[in-house]
């Protein structure tokens, strides 16, 4: 697979970088505070409010917020900004946040134009809020951020405001959001009210998320029913409405496969078939990334232990359908290995990218030791995509602003290139 170099990325005009690379750290800000559920009571914007994805993301996006049972607030108003003069209205479905008295409400937006900025008020609320949806073409370039395992100390907010400074246009989060264990509705509230107000770019929208289950979304880590993630799947039942993995499409160009590292379904058997099904289907998309928690390469964990599974039944296929990188996590590390094939490195192979240390932390192993490895080290950070036609640049940003790797890729499908 084809190295871009750091001069080329550079090259680059990536919105917001320059703030970044100087090095001025975000400030330390605190995490919001936990309060009971009990004593919630609505102030300014809706508790929680922001926007992800069941369908195509460009033309709608769904919102969600957390509030009383019968809020009253059964609407949703919307028009294109900053010059909308019809707003529309989508319509609200409340449902039981479990293990409260509390409802998650949701509203699809569908019908909207694609690379459009969207403004939107909650029932009768003063407040305006601000969103785009992404391009109907890969023609423009395309940034999003990935990371995992967040929670919602300090170390999160600060990468939180990191990841909002770089104005992508939405977030995947790989698992581990809150850190709720599938029995503190209170915690994965926590996180939701820092995505919340941090997730806001320089000029004002909201970002989108996405996510994949992890096994701190679950009560049992491994091997749990849909019942043990009630908290990650009463946000999150748009995309993972029957399963807990799924696909989001955006128009023809770009597709993520998320996917669950064994903690409510198996990775072999049926799940391994879907993915099978699935990555063969898209194939034909200009870029392909899969996303799991658990990696198959681990940074810190023994290979021996993590990721067995992985290897068997996943990589092959990420392998025989040209999956363009893999985003892992789970390990508190910063993690890039080769372009691997078969457990080696392959010009042609996949790159696995992580390892989840958006808020938490460990020490990776000796590179020496992990020969699939090009890069490890302990440190906060995210990473950034920057999608430019063809081209797939990945930056690590520590949180502190420096760049810990960049990486590039050039091409349809590596095995195609030849």
């Amino acid at each position: 697979m084809a190295r871009l170099t750091r001069r080329a990325f550079f090259g680059s005009a990536l919105t917001g970088f320059a703030a970044v690379s100087s090095g001025h750290a975000p400030p330390l800000t605190r995490a919001v505070s936990d309060s009971p559920l009990s004593s919630w009571a609505p102030t300014g914007a809706p508790d929680g409010l922001f926007l992800t994805w069941q369908r195509d993301p460009t033309t709608t996006v769904t919102v969600r917020w957390i509030g009383p049972r019968w809020s009253g607030e059964t609407s949703v108003s919307f028009a294109l900004f900053p010059m909308g003069e019809t707003w529309q209205v989508a319509q609200v479905e409340p449902k039981p946040f479990p293990g409260t008295n509390l409802s998650v409400y949701r509203a699809e937006i569908t019908g909207l134009s694609p690379g459009s900025e969207y403004q939107f008020r909650v029932g009768n609320r003063p407040f305006t809020h601000r969103f785009r949806t992404m391009p109907a073409r890969a023609t423009d370039a395309i940034t999003f951020v990935s990371g995992g395992d967040c929670g919602a100390n300090a170390h999160a907010v600060a990468t939180n405001l990191l990841a909002a400074k770089q104005e992508p246009h939405f977030v995947l989060l790989g698992g581990d959001l809150a850190y709720d264990n599938g029995r503190s509705p209170e915690t994965f509230l926590a996180f939701l009210r820092n995505y919340s107000t941090q997730m806001i770019d320089p000029v004002g929208r909201l970002i989108p998320l996405v996510a994949c289950i992890g096994n701190h979304e679950v009560n049992g880590a491994v091997g749990a029913k849909r019942e043990g993630a009630p908290a990650f799947l009463s946000v999150f039942d748009g995309l993972f409405r029957d399963t807990t993995f799924g696909t989001l499409d955006f128009g023809d160009y770009l597709s993520l496969v998320l996917l669950d590292s064994g903690h409510v379904a198996p990775v072999g058997s049926g799940q391994s078939e879907w993915l099978e099904k699935t990555l063969r289907e898209r194939e034909g998309y200009l870029h392909l990334f899969a996303a799991n928690h658990v990696p198959a390469y681990p940074s810190a964990r023994d290979p021996g232990e993590a990721g067995a599974e992985n290897r068997k039944h996943w990589c092959p296929l990420f392998e025989r359908y040209g999956v363009d990188a893999v985003l892992e996590h789970h390990d508190h590390t910063f993690k890039r290995t080769h372009p691997l094939k078969g457990g080696l490195k392959d010009k042609y192979g996949v790159p696995y990218l992580g390892d989840g240390s958006w808020g938490q932390l460990r020490a990776p192993a000796l590179l020496a030791k992990r020969p699939y490895l090009v890069a490890a080290s302990r440190a906060y950070h995210l990473t950034l995509h920057r999608l430019e036609g063809a081209s797939r640049f990945h930056v690590a940003l520590e949180a502190g602003g420096a760049v810990a790797d960049v990486y590039g890729t050039e091409g349809k499908r590596p095995a195609r290139r030849g």
